[in-house]
């Protein structure tokens, strides 16, 4: 297929050549692979200024994404890739083998730093995921970070930088500049920008920006930071947002606020314990999703409300493919049982060939988990819709499951994304959490936008 990037993609595809260092802030849909793809080739054949480059990105990605876009275009017809993943044995073979491009999966890094025994001699790593590098005490981070003084060039991509607030920034460009505009220490980045927020005593549990801090971050990384929305440089389809609210029996909302009030909840099948704030929030999802784990492990379930919920979304879609959104292994297993009961074909995306039968319009139903799909995958081509059945507190993958769907290469004229919410519990409060998180992650993407003279094809 022959590639003819719009203006914004020949933007960005310059910039990645024209910076050694680069953060690549585009937002869902706009194409990153195909622009950075672009760039390591011209850096390769053209102006030889990389030799070896290693792309770091979420399994499926790797294992899918970039092979397919380098396969896709005409242009990219000189670029060799090897895929690195699997067992020990094949990402050995992967490695070893002649290529301009080694992809391996982010959970690998630190084996093929530290255990694998081979030479780290790439001049140039491309992060696809950045924000997954966002834990300065991963073991991902800290055995990247080793060799970062002999990687030459170095690009981040991410449409989700501060999914959880700009305290995420500073280990994200740690990794790209080795703390040259945020500084070298975490502590140090914390007292510049940051106030601590909630405490106990001398404990501090989180921070939030200093009066005027947000300007001051912008402007410290403005220099190697390109950042665009997708709705500013491409025709998106519409996107339109709803909820499907089910409502609780009066006994089954009194085993709810049981739990909420006492952390205790006597049931028929077990005792279920929440023994502190985050484990009441992970029990109290699970009880709005209808069922939930007893302390020995065992799954209760406590209603259907849901499952009906989506049994009449996916009748109303009259044969249109859906894709689901589940969280919780239970929530898997009862979703199946109820398709299967209605006699309805479908499949977890969590291979390449139930993604390639996703793509083709043979699965009515598709599952996906956002944990493993929220990054990366083109499954626009399958459908336009898409059902939240549980909530996820985390707005970078809720952010990027959404963009399966809503992105550059969807045919229909609009994305629907349906939210099942059990009225007067947790499902509500997630909602309003990460419409509230969006607000920080926009203001960010808003203040580094890449200003483009003239429009965009």
């Amino acid at each position: 297929m022959t590639y003819t990037p719009h203006d914004y993609q020949q933007y960005a595809s310059d910039f990645i050549e024209q910076h050694p260092v680069a953060a690549v802030l585009l937002q869902m849909g706009l194409g990153k692979t195909v622009i950075t793809l672009t760039a390591l080739s011209n850096l390769l054949f053209d102006s030889f200024l990389v030799r070896k480059v290693l792309i770091i990105a979420p399994l499926r990605v790797a294992r899918d994404t970039w092979p397919d876009e380098i396969g896709k275009w005409d242009h990219l017809d000189d670029l060799i890739s090897s895929v690195a993943v699997g067992s020990t044995a094949e990402r050995l073979t992967a490695l070893e083998r002649k290529a301009d491009l080694y992809i391996i999966n982010r959970e690998n890094v630190q084996w093929l730093i530290e255990e694998s025994a081979l030479p780290f001699d790439f001049d140039m790593v491309v992060i696809d995921e950045l924000s997954s590098f966002k834990n300065h005490r991963s073991k991902r981070f800290r055995a990247l970070m080793k060799r970062r003084p002999g990687i030459r060039r170095i690009v981040g991509l991410t449409g989700t930088p501060a999914s959880n607030g700009l305290i995420d920034l500073w280990a994200q460009f740690k990794l790209l500049d080795k703390g040259v505009r945020l500084g070298r220490f975490i502590g140090a980045y914390r007292n510049a920008y940051f106030r601590p927020d909630k405490r106990n005593g001398q404990i501090v549990f989180s921070y939030k920006p200093a009066p005027g801090a947000e300007e001051r971050i912008y402007q410290a990384i403005e220099d190697i930071t390109i950042s665009m929305k997708a709705q500013d440089h491409i025709r998106m389809p519409e996107l339109i947002t709803n909820e499907y609210r089910v409502t609780l029996s009066d006994e089954e909302r009194s085993a709810y606020e049981k739990l909420r009030k006492e952390l205790v909840l006597d049931a028929a099948g077990g005792q279920v314990t929440a023994a502190n704030a985050a484990s009441l929030s992970g029990k109290l999802l699970q009880l709005a999703n209808g069922a939930v784990y007893t302390d020995d492990g065992v799954v209760i379930g406590t209603h259907d409300r849901k499952l009906d919920a989506l049994e009449d979304l996916i009748e109303a879609a009259n044969g249109q493919s859906v894709l689901v959104a589940y969280w919780f292994k239970h929530d898997l297993v009862r979703i199946t049982g109820r398709l299967e009961k209605l006699g309805i074909a479908f499949s977890a995306l969590d291979s390449s060939e139930s993604i390639r039968k996703w793509n083709a319009g043979e699965l009515p139903v598709g599952l996906v988990h956002p944990a493993s799909a929220g990054h990366g995958l083109n499954l626009q081509s399958g459908g336009n819709c898409l059902i939240w059945f549980g909530l996820t507190w985390s707005l970078e993958l809720y952010q990027q499951t959404v963009a399966r769907l809503w992105r550059q290469g969807q045919q229909s004229e609009t994305v629907v994304v349906q939210h099942i919410i059990t009225e007067k519990t947790i499902d509500e409060r997630i909602m309003k959490v990460l419409s509230g998180k969006a607000q920080t992650q926009d203001a960010l993407i808003e203040a580094v936008k890449a200003e483009l003279t003239g429009g965009s094809k």
